[in-house]
């Protein structure tokens, strides 16, 4: 692989003219990514570098403390150096082609260790509605990966009891289906049965109620997430997109493909007819069973 980023760098610095501090730049970031994927990987050629190899390098890019703009300048690298590659035809796939998650993922503000989410989740203690909601909508959130635009306009219709689905409406319209997992399920069922009949004050399918009986607000399950992580002790910014992260990063962490995770995020790139066709209910269910920690 050294030869082809050698080959890469002369094709910069002769035909592109790429100033030799950017070619250094590069040069560097690039020998580096392809050392681990030796190492680590035990990957030998080009060819074998997958979108997951990516992604975790730039994790552990992440853990090593490294800025956004150092891990954008090593993206911006590989994307080159794979370009040129196709159009040598030494490779016929970009394994950066659906890395725009990781890309969104490191510009987000930091996840939580599982155990952090685990003490942010066991804060709602209490037995009044407005805590068993509560409860239910973090570990919903968690659960589920779900914006929290998308988790106060749930109805009662978008949970699939039967499966343990969640049909969630996102951006531009687009349907997905979400595995809600055993603890969700589990939480979100007392709140059916418990809270919500309590917190009920007119016919309505809404999902999450506030105690006047409306639909939750942004704002305010926003100040929701922020005091039980100031109750639990953190000492760093909890939002409810912070569950969302820590969901995706946990996942693959776990060994989930990135693919199965885009599905489950919502990402633009993935069409409602992408869900049905490349991954099945089944496997999105079995894949979150497998890795989520609280399935």
């Amino acid at each position: 692989m050294h030869e082809e980023l050698n080959q890469y760098c002369n094709y910069l610095l002769i035909e592109r003219g790429v100033a030799r501090n950017t070619l250094e730049s590069y040069g560097r970031d690039l020998r580096r990514f392809i050392d681990y994927a030796m190492k680590q990987k035990k990957i030998m050629t080009v060819g074998k570098i997958t979108a997951e190899t990516v992604v975790e390098y730039l994790t552990r890019m992440r853990q090593d403390g490294l800025s956004a703009n150092s891990m954008n300048r090593f993206l911006a690298a590989l994307r080159g150096f794979y370009k040129y590659l196709i159009r040598e035809k030494i490779v016929d796939e970009n394994p950066l082609a659906n890395i725009e998650l990781a890309k969104v993922w490191m510009k987000l503000p930091d996840t939580l260790s599982k155990d952090e989410m685990r003490l942010i989740l066991e804060q709602p203690r209490g037995q009044s509605a407005t805590e068993i909601r509560d409860g239910a909508m973090l570990e919903l959130l968690y659960a589920t990966g779900v914006r929290v635009s998308e988790l106060v306009h749930l109805t009662m219709n978008n949970v699939n009891w039967q499966v343990g689905f969640l049909i969630v409406m996102g951006k531009g319209g687009k349907e997905r289906i979400v595995p809600i997992g055993r603890v969700a399920y589990d939480a979100l069922n007392r709140y059916i049965e418990e809270a919500r009949p309590k917190l009920l004050k007119k016919n309505t399918d809404v999902l999450f109620l506030n105690r006047f009986g409306r639909k939750m607000s942004r704002q305010g399950f926003w100040k929701i997430v922020v005091g039980y992580a100031k109750k639990a002790g953190l000492h760093k910014k909890v939002y409810p997109h912070t569950f969302r992260h820590s969901f995706a990063s946990h996942l693959l962490e776990g060994g989930a493909d990135l693919r199965t995770v885009q599905v489950m995020l919502g990402h633009s790139d993935i069409s409602t007819t992408q869900i049905y066709t490349h991954i099945t209910r089944e496997r999105l269910k079995e894949i979150h069973q497998k890795y989520h920690p609280r399935s």
